[in-house]
């Protein structure tokens, strides 16, 4: 595995939450490669988030259950192939055993009360680079390539790391002056989840949203929205980006930093971020979100071209 480059650990490990200098010595110590879950999960065995993140599944496949507060007719996914290789994959599936997709029938809302679904695609201090492949079928969540090589963050990442399903950042809507303008990256919103326990990928996991950062990379607007899972011990005293300071300082700021130097050791400018670098209120990122599902509704109704992403419907472009 490529390690972080010196100049880069000491910002991303000075500013990190949960226990400041302490904290940042054992996410060194307990970061590692990104791998299956270790054995079979029934789909009607209790909720075991986090619990199998580490081990190798061998090849095989594997169920596991959503967070066990999500309503029991969400999908369950299953692990496909084997970790650190192009077959591995992470698929869907409805009660009935049929493939379904993350991004198109796992529901935005998650119980009516302000909470919403968050779909992991990369756990909390793993460095695979995964993602929901809108552009396959069925859109499994499945390791980037690049440049025929497999991706991997240079170090690990700090939260949980996913999306909101039915959202997506339109790129041929432009932004306002506050994103200098941007035009939206073609992919569903990301979320950072900020709890502590790591979740697993392919769980699908009720969040709060907290606020949002208005990232710019390579000149296309990539929110990160700040969310937090309501298992964490603190979720009930955590309403608002300020509440998330007194409990977990500077996690703001260690997002902001991590994302703009994240590419760097690739030899990439920094990445910038709207809004003067500073993040948005819940109310504001809560906009974002209804906006993004807006435009999300719009594609599937065929009004804007869907280009290369997959969906079921019928659009200008072909049938999906």
């Amino acid at each position: 595995m490529r390690t972080l480059s010196r100049p880069l650990l000491f910002c991303c490990f000075t500013v990190f939450p949960h226990g400041g200098s302490r904290y940042a010595g054992s996410l060194l110590s307990h970061a590692r490669p990104l791998t299956a879950f270790a054995a079979p999960i029934s789909p009607s065995s209790p909720s075991t988030v986090g619990a199998n993140i580490g081990h190798h599944s061998h090849g095989h496949s594997y169920y596991h259950r959503p967070f066990s507060t999500v309503a029991a007719a969400l999908p369950s996914s299953m692990v496909v192939g084997q970790t650190d290789t192009e077959e591995f994959r992470v698929v869907f599936k409805d009660e009935e055993g049929r493939k379904v997709s993350p991004w198109h029938d796992v529901p935005l809302q998650a119980d009516g009360k302000g909470l919403y679904h968050f779909i992991t695609e990369i756990p909390r201090l793993s460095k695979a680079k995964m993602e929901v492949d809108t552009k396959d079928e069925f859109n499994p969540i499945k390791q980037d390539i690049k440049k025929g090589k497999l991706r991997y963050y240079h170090g690990p990442i700090f939260w949980n790391y996913g999306c909101f399903p039915q959202t997506w950042e339109d790129p041929n809507e432009r932004g306002g002056k506050e994103v200098d303008e941007s035009f939206g990256d073609n992919d569903p919103l990301d979320v950072v989840e900020v709890g502590q326990e790591p979740l697993e990928m392919g769980s699908v996991t009720p969040v709060k949203v907290l606020g949002a950062l208005s990232m710019i990379d390579d000149g296309e607007l990539d929110w990160k929205i700040i969310a937090i899972k309501v298992s964490d011990p603190h979720f009930d005293s955590i309403d608002s980006l300020e509440d998330l300071e007194k409990f977990y300082p500077h996690t703001i700021a260690g997002i902001r930093e991590w994302f703009r130097w994240y590419k760097v050791p690739d030899g990439k400018p920094l990445n910038s971020f709207g809004h003067d670098g500073q993040a948005i209120n819940k109310t504001a990122a809560e906009k974002v979100i209804s906006e993004t599902n807006e435009a999300y509704k719009r594609l599937l109704k065929g009004e804007v071209a869907k280009g290369k992403l997959w969906i079921r419907v019928k659009t200008p472009d072909a049938a999906g």
